[in-house]
C-alpha cells in the first residue's frame, strides 16, 4: 500500500506557517525504506517566534484572557480537544481544571489569628515540551499542565537546531523533556544556568522478576509484552528478565514459542503484531547491541536477525539473549529495540540485587502468585513505577516518573503528584 504524508507546517501564533529558513526533514517509511514526505525543520528563528507568541498570549489583556482564567474556562477548551483526540487524557485534565476553582485561595491554618494566609495557584508561564518520536501526542498531553496553558505552538525539528535553542531560551519558564539520558543531562545543565525548572523522563533498563510459583504461560505473555510492545521502543520496557532458576528452562522454552508466533510485518498489514524499528540508524544500533552481546560471550537464544520473509524495511526479530553477565553492555545499556536479556536467580535477595543493578530507575515488574511477596519485593525495587503481575499498563491518572538516571520530576501527574 502506497503511503503519502500530507505536507505539514509549523503552528505558531495561531496559524500554520513555513519555517523561517524553509528547511525540511525527509520522512522515511521504516517498512519500505522509501521517502514518503517531509516535515518542517524548525530552527532558532522559529523558536524565537513561538516563544514570543506564547509570552504574548500569557500576558494578553493583563492575563485575563487566560493566565488568570478560571478552571471552568480552561476545562471548556480541554473538553473541545477531547472531543477530537486523546479523549481520556484531556477529559482527565479538564476535570482537574474544574477542580482547580474549588482549591483556589485555600486557607492555610496559622498559629496566630491576627494573620490570614491562603494559596493561589497560577500558571508557571511559558513551557517548552520536548516530546519523543515514539509517543509524540501522548507525551505532549502528559507533560503539559493543560489546565494552565493557552497559546499552543508546535515546532518539529532536530535536537541541535530546535531543541537546544528552546531549552536555553531565556523567555521559557520551564522545560519538560523525554529522551536520552545524555541529552537530558545537557538540558538540565543549560537550565541550571538560568535556575529554570525541568521535568525529565530519560532512559530505562527495567527489570521483570519472575518467581517459580507463576502460571508459566501468563508470565511468558507479560514478559514478551513488557519488552516487545512497540518493538521495545519505549523507555519503560522491562528488557531485563530475571527468572527463578527452577523454572528458567521451561519458562524460556515457552517464551521463545510465544515470540515465534508474533506476526512481523508492515504495520498496515492486517494482523501485524510487530513492525519495524523507527529508522535505519536505530536498526543498525540494535543489531550492533546484539552482535556485541554475542562477542562478549552471551547466547542469542532466539531472534536477533532480519525476518527471512522481509527483504526491505528496518525489521528485527524479537530477540532473547541468555548467558548474560552483569558487566555486559546488553545488561547495562538501553537498546530501545526488541531485545530481552536474561539472568536467573535462586533467592529473593539475589533477584532484588540483580533488579537494582542499574543506574536507571524508571520501571520494574514482579510476577508471582504470592501477593505478600509481590508487595514486599515491590517496596524494595528502586524504581519509580512498579507493576505487579503485569508490565506496561499506564494511565494518565497515575504518576509517571523514575529515579536516578531515569528521570527528574514527575511527568504524568494529577494534582496530588506534582512535587517529588
Amino acid at each position: 500500500m502506497a503511503v503519502v504524508v500530507p505536507s505539514r507546517q509549523l503552528f505558531i501564533d495561531g496559524e500554520w506557517r513555513e519555517p523561517v529558513l524553509k528547511k525540511r526533514i525527509p520522512i522515511i517509511n521504516p517498512s519500505t525504506e522509501q521517502i514518503i514526505g517531509d516535515i518542517p525543520a524548525a530552527t532558532s528563528e522559529d523558536v524565537d517566534l513561538a516563544v514570543a507568541a506564547a509570552r504574548r498570549a500569557l500576558s494578553r489583556n493583563k492575563g485575563k484572557d487566560w493566565a488568570s482564567a478560571s478552571g471552568a474556562v480552561r476545562a471548556k477548551y480541554l473538553r473541545a480537544i477531547a472531543a477530537k483526540d486523546v479523549a481520556g487524557c484531556f477529559e482527565y485534565y479538564a476535570d482537574l481544571a474544574e477542580g482547580l476553582d474549588a482549591k483556589q485561595k485555600a486557607p492555610v491554618s496559622l498559629p496566630m489569628e491576627t494573620f490570614k494566609s491562603y494559596v493561589l495557584k497560577e500558571p508557571i508561564g511559558v513551557v517548552g515540551l520536548i516530546t519523543p518520536w515514539n509517543y509524540p501526542l501522548l507525551m505532549a498531553t502528559w507533560k503539559g499542565d493543560w489546565s494552565s496553558s493557552w497559546c499552543l505552538n508546535i515546532l518539529t525539528g532536530l535536537g541541535p537546531e530546535a531543541g537546544a535553542p528552546l531549552a536555553s531560551h531565556p523567555d521559557v519558564d520551564k522545560i519538560a523533556f523525554t529522551g536520552s539520558t545524555t541529552t537530558g543531562s545537557k538540558i538540565m545543565t543549560v537550565a541550571a544556568q538560568m535556575v529554570k525548572p525541568v521535568s525529565l523522563e530519560l532512559g530505562g533498563k527495567s527489570p521483570i522478576i519472575v518467581f517459580e510459583d507463576v502460571d508459566l504461560d501468563k508470565a511468558a505473555e507479560w514478559t514478551a509484552f513488557g519488552c516487545f510492545w512497540t518493538n521495545g521502543q519505549i523507555c519503560s520496557a522491562t528488557s531485563r528478565l530475571i527468572v527463578h532458576e527452577n523454572i528458567a528452562k521451561e519458562f524460556l522454552d515457552r517464551l521463545v514459542k510465544w515470540t515465534e508466533n508474533i506476526k512481523i510485518s508492515d504495520p498496515l498489514e492486517e494482523g501485524c503484531r510487530l513492525g519495524p524499528v523507527v529508522s535505519g540508524g536505530q536498526y543498525e544500533k540494535v543489531l550492533k547491541f546484539i552482535s556485541t552481546a554475542k562477542s562478549e560471550g552471551a547466547t542469542i537464544l532466539s531472534g536477533g536477525v532480519r525476518p527471512e520473509h522481509l527483504k526491505k524495511g528496518f525489521f528485527v526479530e524479537p530477540t532473547i539473549i541468555t548467558d548474560v553477565t552483569t558487566s555486559m553492555q546488553i545488561w547495562r545499556e538501553e537498546v530501545f529495540g526488541p531485545v530481552l536479556c536474561v539472568k536467573t536467580f535462586s533467592t529473593e535477595d539475589e533477584a532484588l540485587e540483580l533488579a537494582n543493578d542499574t543506574h536507571y530507575g524508571l520501571g520494574a515488574a514482579v510476577i508471582s502468585n504470592d501477593l505478600e511477596r509481590c508487595d514486599r519485593v515491590s517496596k524494595q525495587l528502586q524504581a519509580g513505577i512498579v507493576w505487579i503481575n503485569c508490565s506496561q499498563p499506564c494511565f494518565c491518572q497515575a504518576p509517571w516518573g523514575g529515579t536516578n538516571a531515569a528521570a527528574s520530576g514527575v511527568n504524568s501527574v494529577n494534582g496530588d503528584w506534582k512535587i517529588t
